[in-house]
């Protein structure tokens, strides 16, 4: 989908903006790039009694305009609450530079939708209210959904859906080449699969390495599979998960392109109908339904068995603090819709997400078991800033990207290029 390409495409700024961002809250202008769509005739929100009037909704989609039924769902939960939505839409980039400066400006949105890693940056800014301040409930979303939104004890909104990462593979080239993927639930049984497609003449797999948040997203079930943990770049079990990578390209079981491929170009890699595997998202799942040849779906496999935990991508629906307070009720009624189960199921279809809550998850399976694997790959998914990671993320993710280059290109072993990545981190080296 075009929405969820967008997710990880913009991924690879956020490693970079934590810093940036931080300095516009603390008084530093700041510029925005990228198009913006205006929906709705305002930026900043009305003046006026906290009941009724107008109520501001920015979003990070701007591919949806006013005939959307996104943009219809937010009129709606805008009336049953009894206001008018004026909602702005830009991309990720641009919104959160412009959260910020409206914050320090004392005229932020009531209603902010941004990605999952930004919320810990804007928490820690002083942007986000509490869902204990703002009496959001948080009870039926899956904790370890729930976590990419928390920090130092509070939690600042809740995730409007997830996605996260699985392998695809071609029906057609496993058949051919007697691939069991039924078999394959460890690295060793994935890995003697890539072996035997590269035996019949096939390719193995496609992943996407490149020097960016996407880098360090497709290596992190790997990474995390391993048992390896964010806090310790260099540690054995991440030494596996970047040995694993570079002896796949070593023996030829994956591109060398991998190290400059987006997950799009490793899509479009995949769905050339050569390759035995790709590592992507749910955001592809229109891609492979028109890509021409039969496929599947499996789980990327721990080190040893198992699931490994993936990364959630998604975005979460927040709440910027208010000098009125009492505009609070309002906006929670706005967000209690926007996250009720009928509205939930429409958004998360629409978007292409598995929904946070295990009710609404059931729905989508009833209508699609076809989603069974990305259900259970989201029940395991883990946020990129969860553990307390906060702003300290970016620049683990940039060293950790930094680390897979040197490996895949031959310029440093997996155990030196961890170790440099381990130091730069420990020494705040940018």
């Amino acid at each position: 989908m075009k929405s969820r390409s967008r997710t990880m495409r913009r991924a690879g700024a956020i490693a970079t903006m934590s810093v940036a961002a931080i300095a516009v809250a603390g008084g530093l202008a700041a510029c925005s790039s990228g198009s913006t769509a205006n929906v709705g005739g305002t930026n900043s929100p009305a003046a006026g009694a906290s009941a009724g009037g107008t109520y501001t909704v920015w979003d990070p989609y701007p591919q949806y305009d006013n005939g959307s039924a996104w943009a219809k769902l937010l009129d709606t939960c805008g009336a049953s609450a009894g206001v008018t939505i004026a909602r702005t839409a830009s991309d990720t980039t641009a919104l959160t530079s412009k959260v910020l400066l409206a914050a320090q400006q004392g005229n932020p949105p009531d209603v902010l939708i941004v990605d999952n890693p930004v919320v810990s940056t804007l928490a820690q800014a002083g942007v986000l209210a509490t869902t204990a301040q703002t009496k959001i409930s948080t009870a039926a979303i899956q904790p370890n959904l729930l976590a990419a939104g928390e920090l130092g004890g509070n939690t600042y909104g809740i995730p409007i859906g997830a996605n996260t990462l699985a392998l695809y593979y071609n029906k057609n080239i496993v058949s051919k080449d007697g691939i069991n993927v039924d078999s394959i639930k460890s690295w060793a049984s994935l890995t003697a699969a890539l072996a035997k497609a590269k035996a019949k003449g096939d390719k193995g797999i496609t992943f996407s390495a490149i020097g960016t948040e996407e880098g360090s997203f497709q290596f992190l079930p790997w990474f995390w599979g391993a048992g390896a943990q964010l806090t310790t770049l260099d540690s054995p079990q991440a030494v596996a998960a970047l040995t694993l990578w570079t002896d796949w390209l070593k023996d030829g079981y994956a591109p060398n392109s991998v190290i400059n491929d987006t997950q799009t170009t490793s899509w479009q890699e995949f769905a050339t109908g050569k390759y035995a595997f790709g590592e992507n998202g749910t955001w592809q799942l229109s891609n492979a339904a028109s890509a021409g040849f039969p496929y599947g779906i499996i789980p990327i496999p721990g080190e040893t068995g198992g699931s490994a935990p993936a990364p959630l991508g998604g975005e979460f629906v927040t709440i910027p603090v208010q000098k009125d307070s009492a505009r609070y009720a309002t906006t929670e009624k706005i967000v209690t819709c926007l996250s009720s189960a009928t509205n939930s199921y429409n958004t998360d279809s629409a978007l292409t997400y598995i929904a946070a809550t295990t009710a609404v998850q059931q729905e989508q399976l009833s209508k699609d078991p076809a989603l069974k694997v990305w259900v259970s790959a989201v029940a395991v998914a883990k946020g990129r800033t969860a553990d307390n990671l906060g702003t300290k993320y970016p620049k683990i993710s940039e060293q950790m990207w930094t680390a897979v280059q040197a490996s895949l290109s031959g310029s440093k072993t997996p155990q030196a290029a961890l170790a440099a990545a381990q130091a730069a981190v420990a020494s705040g080296t940018p």
